[in-house]
């Protein structure tokens, strides 16, 4: 639990703010990001000597990852992953447009241009975002810095980089800012480039190399009464390989832009916002390292409006009122290759005009009841509505045949025949509740309790992946294991009932903090797969997977949490010492069979010991996973091993200069991840004789600077 107090304001807005903000007047600002509710964990980033990839910075937070490409892992909390985890960036909710999710909110920004972020796993206010099961993952990069001068002029600037010698990496990150006491622009740009890493053992692990490039401007007006944002975004992606998935992304470029409003009335605060983004998906092959002939593409487009509108009710009481649109379109569709006999001659048409419509509304009451007891309540309805046009399949013929002497296959010709026939617009209807209790015991003890129902409806493959071949539902999936998936329309919105408890101790002198948390979740109409057949593509002994169709099932999920901070010693020559830990463990499973849900992370634990000394600040950290071997036997899934791996870090800074040098995972410990998926590069280069697990990285030499001028 850490206090959101200092997180930056997020400013928001609808064309409806302006007609609304001109017909009243308005005070001054006023911070409404301090609500602390069950599992928020919140920290600012101002130094921006963190580059690349975003879970650099979630990792401390609870944030567990499913491996995918360089800057594409997956986010889990509580044991869930995907979609089922609403990540917003400013304010605003992308979707993955691929099959594969290759291309998921946290992928369109760098850590460098991240200002402020929390999490709130679980149980999450309604206002918090809809449409998610697990919880909320918010980054912010929007943070208007303004002079003290009429005149406008330079304001601050930053140059940072950084070298990891385990795949070579190297990553730039810049930003640059002008201001006045009125207006404010702002650039931020990130460079990343690094080949495929070396595991444990030295190997190789290949198809693990990428390329991208980051870049945002934006502008902001104030006055005493009101403030203006706007923030343009574009990204390029040349390539990235994703070892645990039969194809790679060999192009996303992507344009976004985000407007936001804020006004403060007499007796209320006016919040909106719009979002548009849009971006152009390819994948294929462009690495030796994972050879083929595939292409795929995808065109998207995500636009989004919300407004907010907080009434103070009195002192200690407030009720914020909110309503939001959310309009995803996709066009998916696998180019015919000429010559060949399995793909052409027609184009695979996978998703054809498919949208996914959201309409949400909803009501939150916030009161300090008493010097001891803190409530935040609300409801939010939405209306889900998707669809998607006819498709067609690359031959319309008899059903393709495999390679080699395979029994003949299903026929997407047939498949498409039969999805053509059907009605395919869904309306779902669905309602959140959540109730946040926080409880100050005594001075030092504090007991937080939550209850919610959340809703996530089917997202566009889930619910319209028609093809059933071997080869067309092997490019359904982003769960890295080599298996393929069919689509259901008969998909019902995934509903989750979640208690948890949080109760902290401190010492009187602050000196310590003991936290433990436990979560319960039952989950109705849970969306997972039930096998269909299984085939062997490569024909060995360990090289079988299995065709998987989405469907609705019951599960549960529970898990505890405990958290240690401790000072241990205090000085003037030896400086200040502090000892963090924690110890988590989930567990989840499908009510009807009692398996195991697929990538569950094992017990797992993690101690470090943080010494500052002047200008200097060191860290030695022990992560310890326990193995493996609760898996999901429908997907295959892999058991592994358990490992310890140890990291070393120094940082020290003079004045606006700041160097670090790290050295992760100090005793080159092989180990497989847990939530890696399996190594399809490794098979299909013939270094594997089945689907063995993603192997994690080797020892790591990493040196970093930055430069605030």
């Amino acid at each position: 639990m850490a206090d959101l107090s200092n997180t930056p304001n997020t400013y928001l807005l609808t064309p409806l703010a302006f007609f609304i903000g001109s017909i009243f007047s308005s005070a001054a600002f006023a911070d409404d990001t301090s609500l602390e509710v069950i599992e928020v964990h919140g920290h600012s980033q101002n130094k921006h000597l963190a580059l690349g990839s975003a879970e650099s910075l979630l990792n401390d937070l609870g944030v567990d990852f499913s491996a995918a490409g360089g800057v594409s892992n997956l986010p889990i909390l509580n044991g869930l992953m995907g979609d089922r985890v609403k990540v917003l960036v400013d304010g605003a909710d992308v979707t993955a447009a691929c099959a594969n999710h290759m291309n998921p909110p946290l992928s369109y920004v760098s850590a460098n241009q991240i200002t402020a972020y929390h999490v709130i796993a679980g149980i999450s206010a309604v206002s918090a975002g809809g449409d998610n099961i697990a919880g909320v993952i918010s980054v912010n990069t929007i943070s208007p810095q303004y002079s003290q001068s009429n005149e406008l002029n330079w304001h601050s600037g930053y140059v940072s980089a950084q070298y990891n010698s385990v795949n070579n990496a190297r990553k730039v990150g810049v930003g640059a800012r002008i201001a006045s006491n009125t207006l404010s622009f702002n650039y931020q740009g990130a460079f990343s480039d690094a080949k495929s890493y070396d595991d444990g053992n030295g190997d190789l692990v290949l198809d693990t190399l990428y390329r991208v490039q980051n870049h945002a401007l934006s502008a902001a007006i104030r006055d005493e009464k009101q403030q203006f944002v706007i923030k343009l975004t574009h990204q390029k992606i040349p390539y990235q390989g994703f070892a645990n998935q039969y194809m790679d992304m060999t192009d996303n470029t992507s344009y976004g832009a985000t407007a936001q409003y804020k006004r403060v009335l007499e007796n209320s605060e006016l919040e909106a916002q719009l979002n548009w983004h849009d971006v152009k998906h390819e994948m294929g092959f462009f690495s030796p390292e994972k050879t083929g002939m595939m292409p795929m593409n995808t065109d998207a487009r995500d636009v989004s409006s919300q407004i907010k509108w907080r009434l103070n009710l009195d002192s200690n009481s407030s009720l914020l009122l909110g309503q939001a649109f959310y309009d995803y379109r996709i066009d998916d569709w696998w180019s015919a290759v000429e010559g060949s006999a399995m793909m052409g001659p027609n184009d695979y048409i996978n998703i054809n005009n498919g949208q996914r419509k959201r309409i949400a509304a909803f009501a939150e009451f916030e009161s300090q009841i008493n010097t001891k007891l803190w409530l935040n309540s609300g409801i939010r309805v939405e209306h889900v509505n998707t669809r998607a046009e006819d498709v067609q399949p690359y031959n319309e013929g008899m059903a393709m045949m495999t390679m080699s002497a395979m029994p003949m296959q299903p026929s997407n010709a047939s498949a498409a025949a039969a999805f053509n026939s059907e009605e395919h617009d869904k309306s779902d209807t669905v309602v959140d509740i959540s109730v946040l209790l926080n409880y100050q015991l005594t001075h030092t003890d504090e007991l937080q309790l939550g209850l919610a129902r959340k809703n996530r409806a089917p997202n566009l493959y889930e619910r319209y992946s028609w093809g059933v071949s071997n080869m067309a539902t092997t490019m359904i999936g982003w769960y890295g294991d080599g298996n393929g998936y069919i689509g259901n329309q008969n998909l019902e919105v995934e509903t989750a009932h979640t208690i948890s408890s949080t109760y902290i101790k401190s010492a009187q002198n602050d000196d310590w903090q003991v936290s433990a948390n436990i979560w319960y979740t039952n989950a109705s109409d849970y969306i997972d797969a039930d096998l269909v057949r299984s085939f062997n593509r490569f024909g060995l002994e360990n090289t079988a997977r299995n065709i998987l169709k989405f469907t609705n099932t019951d599960a549960v999920l529970y898990g505890v949490k405990l958290d240690l901070a401790a000072n241990i010693h205090q000085s003037k020559a030896l400086g200040n010492w502090q000892l963090n830990a924690n110890i988590t463990n989930t567990r989840a499973k499908r009510d009807d069979t009692n398996q195991p849900l697929y990538q569950i992370k094992p017990l797992h634990t993690k101690l470090a010991i943080n010494h500052q000394l002047g200008r200097f600040e060191n860290t030695l950290s022990w992560q310890w996973n326990d193995a493996k071997t609760r898996v999901d036997n429908n997907r295959l899934e892999n058991q592994t091993d358990s490992y310890n791996i140890v990291n070393l870090g120094s940082k020290a800074s003079w004045g606006d200069l700041t160097l670090s040098a790290q050295v992760s995972n100090l005793f080159d410990e092989y180990y497989q991840l847990p939530l890696g998926g399996v190594s399809i590069a490794q098979l299909k280069k013939g270094e594997s004789t089945g689907f063995e697990q993603l192997a994690g990285q080797g020892r790591s030499f990493n040196i970093g600077m930055s430069v605030a001028f």
